[in-house]
C-alpha cells in the first residue's frame, strides 16, 4: 500500500464527507452551518490536489476521487441547502431548479475532466467550487429574498458552470479579462458592500461572477478577443 497516496485521497474524503454532513445540517434548518461546512468543503478540496503534487502521486485514481467527492460537496450540498432555505416554497419548480445546481456541477466536472490538457490559462464555466460558494455565502448572510428571485439566481449559477464563460484561474498564465468588465462588477460590488458590508463574503463571490459574465457580453458585442 503506497501510504502517501492516502493523504490528497483521505483530503478528497475529507471534503466529501463535510458536503454530507452540509446536507444533514440543511436539513436540520442548521442554514448557516451547513454553509460553512460546503465552505470547509472548498478549503480541503483546494488542498489534495498540491498535496499530491507535493507528494508525487498524481494520477487518474486522484482525479476520480477528487470529481466524485466534489459532485457531492459543490452539487448536492449547496442543491439540498437552497432548497431548504428558500427555494421549498415554490414546491415541484423549486425542486427542479434547486437540483439544477448538482446537474450544472456534475456536467462542469466532467468536462473538466476531459479537457484538463487542453484549456489552460483560464477556467472554462464558473468552477464547480465557486458557484457552491456563491450559493453558500448568500445563505450564510442570511438574505431574506423573494423565492422566484432566488431561483433565477440559482438557475443562473447552474447554466454558468457548464457555459463557455471564462473565469481567471489565477495562475498568471491566462489572459487577462479586460478591465472595463471588471472595473463595472468591482463598482456594483462596493456599492453591494456599502449597503451591507456583513454581506462581505457573498459580495466578493457576487463581484466574481459578474467579472466573468461582464467580460463574456464585452467579447460579445465588441468582437475582441481577451488579451488583445
Amino acid at each position: 500500500m503506497n501510504y502517501r497516496r492516502m493523504v490528497p485521497n483521505s483530503i478528497s474524503g475529507l471534503s466529501l464527507v463535510l458536503g454530507v454532513l452540509s446536507i444533514y445540517l440543511s436539513m436540520d434548518q442548521e442554514f448557516t452551518k451547513a454553509a460553512i461546512f460546503i465552505i470547509l468543503a472548498i478549503l480541503a478540496d483546494s488542498c489534495d490536489g498540491r498535496a499530491a503534487r507535493a507528494l508525487g502521486v498524481s494520477g487518474p485514481f486522484g482525479v476520480e476521487m477528487d470529481s466524485l467527492c466534489d459532485v457531492c460537496s459543490f452539487g448536492m450540498a449547496p442543491s439540498v441547502l437552497i432548497y431548504c432555505y428558500s427555494l421549498h416554497q415554490l414546491g415541484l419548480a423549486g425542486q427542479i431548479i434547486s437540483a439544477m445546481v448538482a446537474f450544472g456541477a456534475a456536467l462542469r466536472l466532467a468536462r473538466f475532466n476531459v479537457n484538463v490538457s487542453a484549456i489552460h490559462g483560464y477556467f472554462q464555466g464558473m468552477p464547480a467550487p465557486a458557484g457552491a460558494c456563491v450559493v453558500a455565502t448568500f445563505v450564510a448572510s442570511g438574505f431574506q429574498v423573494n423565492p422566484v428571485l432566488v431561483a433565477i439566481g440559482t438557475l443562473g449559477v447552474a447554466v454558468l458552470m457548464y457555459s463557455e464563460v471564462r473565469y481567471p484561474d489565477f495562475k498568471g498564465k491566462g489572459n487577462p479579462l479586460f478591465k472595463g468588465p471588471v472595473l463595472v462588477s468591482f463598482l456594483i460590488g462596493a456599492y453591494l458592500l456599502y449597503i451591507n458590508v456583513s454581506a462581505w463574503p457573498f459580495v466578493i463571490m457576487f463581484t466574481y461572477t459578474l467579472c466573468g459574465v461582464f467580460n463574456a457580453l464585452y467579447v460579445k458585442v465588441t468582437g475582441k478577443q481577451a488579451g488583445h
